[in-house]
């Protein structure tokens, strides 16, 4: 089977509501783009109709794959989702699509040289966020500035939901990851900084969703404790390659 261009894969727990415009956006995106790409939902862990509704659309969408994990959790959705994934590029993205699905294209080559890593930044020169509260801006500048000392001195946003990595690294990395909910992101990256991976931020317009299921008060805590965790696993080796057989 021909290796695709683009996976473009997308956890989904309890989106019934976003999912099917979601889906006709991506299914446009993909219908006029020059080369091939694999869509994946990863349903996890939904009490809702995400299931159903995801698979009503493999009938319309060819290059739609649907997955169900019991399990919930965004980080395990996407770890599953990148390893199953065939692309030579391989991006997830937030189902609600809060960064316009065009924008892909500026995380792929020709706008980019050979990356290892793209991702999208609502800090990074050239970004805009639209309808931002003023507290949430502040809660994840505090956050980031946590990301920064702990884990990721100079990145300056690594929660946006919208990343890019080469098929080859992603399949190197997130094998490796452990943390199965929102703070997936920052252990993933730091475990391909620490393989020695180029990773870029772009810049990109967002849209804040009132629906969003970031909680600040609810999870505020647990990916703070969660950045202690990925500095204990580094130090025990866990990120390690001979950590897994």
């Amino acid at each position: 089977m021909t290796q695709p261009f683009l996976s473009l894969v997308i956890p989904a727990h309890n989106e019934e509501a976003r999912l099917p415009t979601t889906l006709e956006s991506v299914c446009a995106f993909v219908q006029a783009q020059p080369y091939s790409t694999e869509v994946i939902i990863v349903e996890n862990g939904s009490s809702d109709r995400t299931l159903e509704i995801a698979e009503q659309y493999t009938s319309r969408m060819p290059f739609l794959k649907v997955i169900h994990e019991e399990r919930a959790g965004k980080g395990l959705a996407v770890k599953r989702g990148m390893l199953e994934a065939r692309g030579e590029y391989r991006f997830f993205a937030d189902a609600d699509f809060s960064m316009p699905v065009e924008e892909i294209n500026r995380f792929l080559p020709p706008a980019v040289d050979s990356i290892d890593i793209a991702i999208g930044s609502r800090e990074a020169a050239g970004a805009v966020r639209y309808d931002e509260p003023a507290f949430r801006h502040f809660t994840g500048r505090v956050f980031n500035a946590l990301v920064r000392f702990l884990a990721l001195p100079g990145l300056k946003d690594t929660q946006c939901g919208f990343k890019c990595f080469r098929g080859a690294v992603a399949e190197d990395v997130f094998p490796y990851q452990t943390i199965e909910g929102w703070t997936f992101d920052v252990e993933v990256l730091f475990i391909a900084r620490k393989r020695g991976y180029k990773i870029i931020e772009i810049g990109v317009p967002w849209y804040f969703d009132a629906h969003s299921k970031v909680r600040v008060f609810k999870h505020s805590t647990k990916m703070a404790m969660d950045l202690l965790t990925i500095r204990r696993n580094a130090l025990l080796g866990k990120y390690d390659p001979a950590s897994i057989p």
